[in-house]
């Protein structure tokens, strides 16, 4: 088997979202993962959560045999071949027939600051319209809040982020929460996590 892709800070945050998963998520249902990246995390919890079924994709073509080359090496048959898909194109995903059937959970972890600020509602709106009533949307990464000071880490983090590209940057959580009530979320539960990480759980309404 060849080296697949290998991101060291997935392999170490994969657990405690994991951990966290179990108790936001129900017993079973159908998972979509936007930004699936390497396919770390989604071998990682489909793996752990057999009962669930997981559909990865990724805005990066050439990503898409690596996540399916994770899951192959798992030997996984809970997750669906990897999807080319764009939170802002008009359809989701982005190539061969739109999803027709609702997701219990949409999964998307460190894309808001690596992307422009527009993904964030593209994100929100076309959550809103795959989820199932009462499914659940769930994003993990670095996020800047009112009243709470910001890590030292995350202040260059974001600092260096902004230098790569303008358009990137930690986005504040008060913002994305809006951007997810105007989609029809509600910010139901925040879980602070390790290295100054934030996992959110919103709720479609």
């Amino acid at each position: 088997m060849p080296t697949l892709p290998h991101s060291p800070a997935a392999d170490r945050n994969k657990q405690p979202i994991l951990d966290v998963l179990r108790r936001v998520l129900p017993a079973r249902g159908t998972a979509l993962e936007i930004a699936s990246g390497t396919g770390q995390h989604v071998a990682w919890f489909a793996a752990a959560l057999p009962e669930w079924t997981w559909q990865p994709t990724d805005a990066n073509a050439s990503a898409l045999p690596a996540i399916a080359a994770w899951a192959a090496q798992a030997a996984l048959t809970n997750v669906r071949p990897p999807l080319l898909l764009d939170v802002m194109a008009p359809q989701w995903p982005a190539q061969g027939p739109p999803f027709t059937e609702p997701f219990d959970a949409i999964y998307c972890a460190n894309m808001l600051h690596i992307a422009p600020w527009a993904t964030c509602a593209a994100l929100m709106q076309g959550s809103a319209a795959h989820l199932a009533p009462g499914g659940v949307l769930v994003t993990y990464g670095p996020y800047l809040e009112d009243d709470v000071p910001t890590a030292p880490g995350n202040l260059s983090f974001d600092r260096s982020l902004r230098a790569s590209n303008p358009a990137w940057g930690i986005r504040r959580l008060e913002d994305v929460a809006r951007a997810a009530h105007r989609a029809g979320l509600v910010l139901r539960e925040r879980h602070a996590m390790p290295a100054n990480n934030l996992l959110l759980v919103f709720e479609r309404s």
